[in-house]
């Protein structure tokens, strides 16, 4: 259920292995509407074999990032070769579920899934409005962060203290702007998250932000108008699209199967605490499901227990990088603006970008830690970092 990224890619491996495969999308199209900034790692994106992807996917390719304190002090990290690059999502989502549909998977779109079909404490299909029930040996769902079937199996949904409110916008036009850096503004202008500005070669770009209290449009407003950087990079500029969506950040869910059902994507937070991105998660996973699946399906079983494996699976390929940005995210929502002045500064100071300058790996970023770990920078960067952490967390 869910021809969102994570689905339709669920779809594409269950339809390669010869697993009948049908998705039912609520909405008329696929990939839309779309709320994501799409801002992916490229490395992780070859892993999966979709870089290169056809023309019109990607936007635009970085190989460096800016960071502003709220009172403007930067730090800036150039990178050797381009490292993230900004998808189109909706035409990415779309390109996922017609290789789907290429391999043999039927897409119902414009159908609501109201509820599962539960018998005996297994579910045994779904119940789509004004259309006959669909009955299924398996039940995967990717429906996305309402959690609302999720919650009829009887498993605990997304943690709400977890989650980080979003608006994302497209805006006509930017000024000083490097064309191959994304631009991040840390603290108190949206707090709890960051706020960022992804731009195009044409000189449009995406402009958004996410915080976890409050109401993110007001924080957009003083980030455009009030933002020592921001207000200057934005002057004249008209919001041409706005878009709202939540983010969980707390972390994947305890358990994401039950007897005839699996769970994938953003219902079940398979998100970085740090960044929110959940595209490579949630294509990683949905690979791991249809593998599963396609298991139960030979050996006949459809029980938690056999399905169980999936969970470890996931818990396995995540759960050490997951553990670490957990930590990260509580240490940056610990910082004050003034706080954070200091930290750019010492990065600055201390030689930190040319300690990042070779890194290529973002998603998986405690493996990515352990790889820099041995950089005299980033020693003493850890070192400062965990004090502060420390302090913050006692």
């Amino acid at each position: 259920m869910g021809a969102g990224p994570a689905g339709s890619y669920a779809a594409l491996r269950l339809a390669m292995l010869d697993v009948k495969t049908d998705v039912y999308e609520e909405h008329a199209e696929v990939g839309l509407p779309s709320h994501c900034a799409g801002h992916i790692s490229i490395r992780s994106l070859k892993a999966l074999g979709y870089y290169p992807l056809p023309k019109g996917i990607i936007e635009n390719i970085f190989n460096a990032a800016n960071f502003y304190s709220p009172s403007g002090t930067k730090f800036s990290i150039r990178l050797k070769t381009p490292v993230t690059c900004a998808l189109n999502r909706a035409k990415f989502d779309q390109h996922i579920a017609n290789q789907a549909q290429q391999a043999g998977a039927t897409f119902h779109l414009g159908h609501t899934v109201q509820s599962l079909q539960i018998e005996n404490n297994y579910v045994k299909g779904i119940n789509i409005k004004n259309h006959p029930t669909v009955s299924s040996k398996i039940v995967i769902d990717a429906e996305g962060i309402s959690s609302r079937l999720l919650h009829q199996t009887g498993l605990r949904g997304i943690d709400g203290k977890g989650l980080v409110y979003a608006v994302e916008t497209e805006i006509d036009q930017v000024h000083d702007v490097e064309p191959h850096a994304v631009e991040v503004y840390l603290g108190s202008s949206a707090p709890g998250f960051y706020s960022w500005l992804i731009p195009r070669p044409d000189g449009s770009a995406k402009l958004g932000l996410a915080t976890n209290h409050g109401n993110p449009q007001t924080y957009l407003k003083h980030l455009m108008t009030k933002h020592p950087i921001v207000k200057n990079q934005v002057k004249g500029a008209k919001i041409v699209k706005t878009s709202y969506h939540a983010i969980p950040l707390a972390g994947p869910i305890n358990r994401a199967y039950v007897n005839g059902f699996l769970a994938v994507g953003d219902v079940v937070s398979q998100v970085k605490p740090t960044t929110g991105g959940g595209v490579i998660f949630g294509l990683t996973c949905g690979e791991i499901a249809a593998s599963v699946a396609k298991s139960a399906l030979k050996l006949g079983d459809f029980s938690a227990k056999s399905l169980s494996v999936y969970h470890k699976r996931c818990n396995e390929t995540l759960n050490f990088d997951i553990s670490f940005m957990l930590h990260l995210r509580r240490f940056l929502n610990s910082l004050s603006d003034e706080r954070w002045d200091s930290v750019l500064r010492f990065c600055n100071r201390f030689g930190v970008a040319k300690a990042l300058c070779d890194v290529e790996e973002i998603d998986y970023q405690g493996q990515m830690l352990m790889q820099l770990a041995t950089k005299p920078a980033m020693l003493v960067a850890l070192g400062y970092f965990g004090l502060l952490y420390l302090f913050a967390n006692p």
